[in-house]
């Protein structure tokens, strides 16, 4: 595996200068973020050694990948797009500008209200928000709520008065950062203690611990629009809706490279999936480059559906 890592990191798999011809140059954004970065490094491995191409990675983040997109027509790909932080990638879609690709997130961002598998296992009723609010003792009588300054921490807010949490003896518990919340989850679940609160995925610390998402019943889109305001007037129920997270791609390039274009319109993973490897690499301290080396070793049966014959056949040959 150390081999492998050092060939990603440092080309040593390069192919040859004519080998780039099909290909040429692509550039591909790689966000500030952990499974952002995974994502572009597994992307960038497949497309040079699979597909010739000689990729430059753009150091980028949703507003700046958005705005570049929208001024300078690049970079050409960008993973894991949260289009819901970046309204300005429908009007580009709709002019035309820029492609969805693919689901990056097969079942889009979650965000949920969660707690632990094996108060469930004990107590099949805390499944459901219902539930919980029926014996708010079984949780802890707590619930572990965002930091201000979060925008989850308005939806909660207004969630909690909704679903009347005082007046079922649940005392909110607002974290003071974006620490002591999984923190929180962590201790509780290693102590195989109660524990209730606000998470989204994927992220290292669901893939770590078998949390259950909480049944909050159906997502109405204008309840919860009103939520995520400050000064909703009306706090409803509604369930999180899944968040699009996309992979982008300008049309430009998706016109002269389509077996490429074909390629990233197959990267996608599951939630969990995804938070497995990001548990992986924040318990070993690996870097993007060592996480994306392990994904493509320990799932090869998986990639090689995204690739086409030729490339599957060149990649096969780096990876046994």
């Amino acid at each position: 595996m150390r081999n492998l890592t050092l060939a990603l990191a440092f080309g040593a798999f390069s192919l040859p200068a004519a080998a780039y011809a099909d290909c040429g140059e692509v550039s591909v954004a790689e966000m500030n973020w952990a499974s952002g970065s995974i994502i572009t490094r597994i992307t960038e491995f497949l497309m040079v050694q699979g597909y010739g191409c000689d990729v430059t990675l753009v150091p980028s983040a949703t507003t700046t990948a958005i705005t570049s997109l929208a001024e300078n027509n690049e970079p050409d790909i960008v993973p894991e797009l949260w289009v819901n932080s970046a309204p300005a990638y429908f009007r580009l879609n709709e002019e035309g500008k820029v492609l969805k690709a693919a689901d990056v997130f097969a079942e889009g961002g979650s965000e949920n209200w969660w707690v632990p598998d094996y108060l469930v296992e004990a107590h099949p009723e805390l499944a459901t928000i219902d539930g919980i609010l029926a014996n708010p003792e079984l949780v802890g009588g707590r619930f572990h709520n965002c930091p201000d300054g979060w925008g989850c921490r308005i939806a909660n807010d207004n969630l909690v008065k909704a679903f009347d949490f005082a007046g079922h003896g649940i005392e909110v518990f607002n974290h003071g950062s974006g620490d002591t919340l999984p923190a929180a989850m962590a201790s509780a679940y290693e102590n195989k203690e109660p524990w209730f609160g606000y998470y989204w995925g994927p992220t290292a610390v669901l893939g770590r611990y078998n949390m259950v998402a909480v049944d909050m019943g159906p997502h109405d889109p204008d309840i919860h629009a009103c939520n995520q305001t400050v000064d909703c007037a009306t706090p409803g129920k509604s369930a999180y809706p899944a968040a699009p997270v996309l992979t982008v791609v300008t049309s430009d390039f998706a016109d002269r490279n389509p077996e490429v274009f074909e390629l990233v319109s197959n990267i996608s993973f599951g939630t969990q999936e995804l938070s497995n490897l990001l548990a992986w690499q924040a318990d070993n301290s690996a870097s993007a480059e060592e996480a994306a080396v392990y994904f493509l070793t320990q799932n090869k049966d998986t990639w090689m559906g995204w690739v086409n014959d030729e490339a599957g056949e060149k990649l096969s040959a780096i990876i046994q």
